[in-house]
Order: C-alpha cells, then sequence, then structure tokens
C-alpha cells in the first residue's frame, strides 16, 4: 500500500489526545453528577451505567477517526497503466533586444514590459512547444523549442541590449532564425511570435516573412512602444539620450505598418501592446489558438494508482453508527 499524501499521517497524535480527552471528560461528568444527587438515587432515576458498553463506544470513536485520518492520506494499492498525450503547436518567440527597446514611451520601458508579457504568455500556454530568439543587429536561438517552461523562464531573466553585442534591429535575421530552429518534416503547425518595436534597420524583414508564408509558418507580431516615439537612453553623459551627427536627441518609433505587412503576409495577426496586461494572453488565444491545429507533441502511458480511501470512510462511518446504537446505562 502507498499513500498520497503521507504527510497526513502527522494527525494520527489527535488518537492519544482523544483518548485522554474522553478520560478527563469522564471523570468530570462523575464528579459533577455525584454533587447533584446521592450515587443509588442516581442509579433509580437514569439507571446504572454500564461500564463495559462506555469503554466500548469509546473505542468505535476512536477507531472512525483514526480511520478518517488514514482516508485522508489517500491509501492507494493495485495500479493500471493509462495512456496519455501531450497537444499543442511549436511557437517560436523571437524578441527584440535592442537599444530601442529601452526606450521608456510605455513603463518601465518597453523591453521589461516584453519580458512581463512573455512571463504571463507561458503561464496560460496549453502544452505547446515553445522556444526563444534573441535578435538585435544579429540574432540567435537562446532557448529551443521545449515543454520545460519553467527552463524557459530562467532564459528571461538574462535578455538585455548587451546580450548581442551587433548594434540595430534585423527582423530579416530574427524569422530566418527562428525559421531554423523548426522541424519540419513534422506536421505540428509553427509559429513564430515576434515582439520588436518595429525598427528594421536591414529592411529584410518582409522577405524574410515570405519565407515563413511559403513553409507554411504564421508570424504573429506584437508591437512594443508608442507610435509618437521616444528617447533612446545611452549617451555620452549618464543618464543621457543618444542623439544624432547634428546633435538632436535620436527618437525610436513603433513602425505599425511594417509590422502589420509582417503579419498579414503570413496569415497571422499584428497587435499593439497598450494596457501592458494580458495583452499577450489575448494575442494567443484569439490568435494562435484559433488559427493553428494542436497536434500530438508528446504520448506515452503513465501508471496510475487505484485510490482506496473509501474503503476507510465507510469503516469510520460504521464505526459511527455502532457507537449511536449502544446505550450507556443499564435498564431499570
Amino acid at each position: 500500500m502507498t499513500l498520497a499524501h503521507p504527510f497526513a499521517l502527522i494527525l494520527l497524535w489527535l488518537l492519544p489526545a482523544t483518548v485522554l480527552t474522553m478520560v478527563f471528560w469522564n471523570r468530570q461528568r462523575k464528579r459533577a453528577l455525584e454533587k447533584f444527587a446521592d450515587i443509588g438515587l442516581l442509579g433509580r432515576l437514569t439507571g446504572k451505567e454500564h461500564k463495559g458498553k462506555r469503554f466500548l463506544k469509546g473505542i468505535f470513536l476512536v477507531c472512525a477517526l483514526g480511520f478518517m485520518i488514514v482516508a485522508i492520506a489517500g491509501p492507494r494499492w493495485g495500479s493500471h497503466y493509462q495512456e496519455v498525450s501531450q497537444k499543442g503547436v511549436d511557437i517560436m518567440v523571437a524578441v527584440d533586444i535592442s537599444s530601442s527597446m529601452m526606450v521608456e514611451d510605455i513603463k518601465p520601458n518597453r523591453l521589461e514590459r516584453a519580458r512581463r508579457e512573455i512571463l504571463d504568455f507561458i503561464r496560460v500556454v496549453q502544452g505547446d512547444r515553445i522556444g526563444l530568439t534573441a535578435f538585435s543587429g544579429a540574432a540567435f536561438v537562446q532557448c529551443p523549442l521545449t515543454l520545460d517552461y519553467g527552463a524557459l523562464n530562467m532564459f528571461m531573466d538574462i535578455l538585455s541590449p548587451d546580450l548581442i553585442p551587433v548594434p540595430g534591429t534585423d527582423l530579416g535575421s530574427a524569422i530566418e532564425t527562428s525559421l531554423s530552429s523548426f522541424d519540419f518534416k513534422s506536421e505540428t503547425d509553427k509559429v513564430i511570435l515576434l515582439i520588436t518595436d518595429g525598427e528594421d534597420n536591414e529592411k529584410r524583414g518582409l522577405e524574410a516573412a515570405q519565407k515563413a508564408a511559403e513553409k507554411g509558418v504564421k508570424i504573429f507580431v506584437f508591437g512594443m512602444g508608442d507610435s509618437a516615439g521616444g528617447p533612446i537612453p545611452g549617451g555620452t553623459e549618464k543618464g543621457g539620450f543618444k542623439k544624432d551627427k547634428g546633435g538632436k536627441v535620436v527618437l525610436s518609433k513603433l513602425d505599425e505598418a511594417s509590422l502589420e505587412k509582417i503579419a498579414t503576409t503570413t496569415g497571422g495577426t499584428y497587435v499593439r501592446s497598450v494596457t501592458g496586461d494580458l495583452d499577450l494572453d489575448i494575442l494567443y488565444f484569439d490568435g494562435i489558438k484559433s488559427r493553428t491545429e494542436a497536434t500530438t507533441l508528446k504520448s506515452g502511458k503513465i501508471k496510475v494508482y487505484e485510490e482506496r480511501f473509501t474503503f476507510f470512510l465507510l469503516a469510520a462511518f460504521l464505526c459511527l453508527l455502532l457507537e449511536g446504537l449502544i446505550g450507556e446505562r443499564k435498564k431499570r
């Protein structure tokens, strides 16, 4: 026999505590009755106590409590094997970590907002394989497709512009690198979730999106930032901003038109981060889940133990029933 919740057996200390409480209560009760009337008179009024039956009732009460504690512990014996499978799609998250993602037109900044959105996204995915691609002027697969969401969370903590020394934003490289992580021999639906402010310095994003469309990969784009833009931190002075050759502060603006073209070219959708709360969740359920078909990603057999707590609950019920049927006093 095995127990599903063995820690519940710590409640067995209640058994000796119950016995001591019953002994103490009976003594107090006896003393109170002796103060009320003479022992002989009490016997004639209420009938003489049957000590054997009172003892038996106590045993049944303690046994009922013991059976209930064992039932809480979840006794199990016997088992069978059950076929299980996990269905989903392959989702490669490509996140922009260029210096423009440090703009604070959305609080606290674009990159930190993206990180929080992805963490919320990981919590709601339903059996999908997820991978992570980081990009700026170059791109690399930071975490391959996996069902281990805990491992993916660890990679999220190190996302920063310092991770890739190549400046700029190359959407084409991000899409192509994400495509290389897919296994196109499998029939699983494949999705790229592109998170960026849309400043495609190399102008290769749309071309790479067309390649993705030819391979049946849908790109869903999540735009970070505001169309009005904001200054990019990182000037020569501490706390300053980047400036052009003319000395003017460089503004980074969200390029929604280009991002919409990339999404629509592949049959995906574009969403801009507005509230910063559950935006990616909505994109997942209303976009990715509605436009893809989940297939079996993992299958196998697991050993399932037979739960037997009902036997102990039945034994506890019978003990309580017998305890209630036993009278305490002899008939007058």
